[in-house]
């Protein structure tokens, strides 16, 4: 029991005894020892010439005690011993129950402070319980975060593994590096002692030798992807939505064409930052309404594949007209073959380090995928490459490094299947699962410049990080 609750049960105790008190003592002082006390709320019925009676009856509704004197019929002013002591009884009677009413109006302020203190006890209590439940919703929160960037440094294991000997090339060239100049300082203090021509070429050797190095470094074989980012939801469930992987660091442009057919406006936005505030910058109607959503921009132009046919379009946003376009031979078209989702998505346009690219299917093909590189000015044909996999079984597909890879599904539980090198001529099955966090994927495609994919799910505008294992070769390699 809490201190004001203990001093409530001392109040009420103390006012009993004072009542008992009351009850006994007041007949015996002034001699009337023949008192009878009432057992309910109405008094006996007494003589008054029997002398002073002194009763006590229950509390009134304010919790009182009330005390009940019958005085006999004899004269009150009468200054016997007898009257004065019950002149001084009833004195100390009116103290006591003056001092009652004090310990009654504290009783009840101090039961109003309890009551007080018990509500701020229970809102502690919830408060505390909250802070416990939120610590531990943080601490679960932080090792999942922990965990997840534990999961995305596993795959780099085996690329720093090769990094190991790439390390021995690289030192290699800083060794020729040093070499080289010893020799022009040496030429400094004495001109004539070597062949400039000889030093000049060395050293324009090792450049290239080195822009052939990091030229390769641009280029990997597809390990691991991560995401999905949403960077916004709109428009409807198919669409597309791109940058320009040629493009300056200073122009982040971004296209966006809403759905699969039957529509020719091309929405530009300054960044994405505009992108995904709703900024738009300029609107593009053009000439033909396009087919599918797998359409790329690529230096300046946007490449679409024609409606209701296999045509392909090259289309300038700068000078707002078509500069070339070109019938693919034998492509299927019109839901011909499609990916599995469908949407005339027959022929997909895409680009990656090397160039552009059309992927589609052909009768003469068997329905399976063909990959064909395009010159960017003409659209010509430049090689093709046939493969093993059905179109019609692709979820989406897209190329890095001249390797094309197709996924097997584009709703839950999607992941890269099946990958196609163009530089080997070689196909392979993988397993490199990707979380489709909206269900379904109707575009999907590699920016070279932002290392990423772009992807339109279900509604919403997503990016995806590519992990990529890159190899140095040196000429002993070859």
């Amino acid at each position: 029991m809490s201190p004001p609750l203990l001093k409530l049960g001392a109040v009420l105790s103390t006012m009993a005894m004072i009542s008992n008190w009351m009850s006994q003592t007041l007949p015996s002082l002034v001699g009337l020892n023949t008192t009878r006390i009432t057992t309910s709320d109405s008094l006996t019925q007494i003589s008054p010439k029997e002398g002073w009676q002194v009763y006590s009856s229950a509390q009134d509704p304010d919790g009182r005690c009330i005390c009940t004197v019958v005085a006999p019929e004899q004269n009150l002013c009468s200054r016997d011993a007898k009257s004065r002591q019950l002149r001084q009884l009833l004195e100390k009677v009116q103290n006591m129950s003056q001092s009652i009413e004090v310990l009654n109006l504290r009783t009840q302020r101090d039961f109003q402070y309890v009551l007080k203190m018990e509500t701020q006890m229970k809102g502690l209590k919830a408060k505390f319980r909250q802070i416990e439940d939120d610590r531990k919703t943080l601490m679960t929160k932080h090792f999942q975060e922990l965990k997840e960037k534990m999961d995305e440094l596993l795959p780099l294991i085996p690329v720093l593994e090769q990094y190991k000997t790439d390390a021995k090339l690289i030192t290699q060239f800083k060794e020729e590096i040093r070499n080289l100049s010893t020799v022009l300082t040496g030429i400094q203090e004495e001109i004539g002692a070597y062949d400039y021509e000889e030093l000049h070429q060395r050293v324009v050797n090792l450049e290239t030798r080195l822009r052939d190095c990091m030229k390769k470094l641009t280029c990997g074989k597809l390990m691991k992807i991560t995401g999905p980012i949403t960077v916004k939801i709109s428009g409807t469930r198919f669409g597309a939505w791109m940058t320009d992987p040629l493009a300056s660091e200073k122009n982040n442009r971004v296209w966006y064409m809403d759905g699969y057919t039957n529509n020719k406006i091309v929405r530009e936005y300054k960044s994405v930052a505009d992108f995904v505030s709703g900024a738009e910058s300029r609107t593009y109607n053009l000439p033909f309404k396009w087919a599918g959503t797998n359409h790329v921009v690529y230096n300046g132009s946007l490449y679409f594949n024609k409606y209701q046919s296999n045509i392909i379009i090259k289309y300038s946003f700068d000078m707002g007209r078509v500069l070339a376009q070109r019938s693919l031979e034998y492509a299927g078209f019109h839901n011909v073959y499609p990916y599995t989702w469908g949407g005339f998505s027959d022929i997909d346009l895409m680009a990656d380090e090397i160039g552009l690219w059309a992927v589609y299917a052909t009768n003469q093909n068997a329905g399976n995928i063909v990959i064909s590189q395009l010159n960017q000015d003409t659209l010509e044909v430049l090689k093709s490459w046939s493969t093993g996999y059905p179109k019609r079984s692709a979820g989406e597909s897209f190329m890095i490094c001249g390797t094309l890879y197709v996924t097997n599904s584009h709703l839950t539980g999607a992941k890269v299947y099946y990958s196609y090198s163009t530089k080997t001529s070689t196909y392979e099955y993988t397993d490199i699962p990707f979380h489709n966090q909206y269900f379904h994927i109707s575009m999907l495609d590699y920016n070279a410049r932002d290392r990423a994919l772009y992807a339109w799910n279900n509604g919403h505008q997503v990016l995806f990080n590519v992990t990529l294992f890159h190899i140095i070769k040196t000429e002993d390699d070859t």
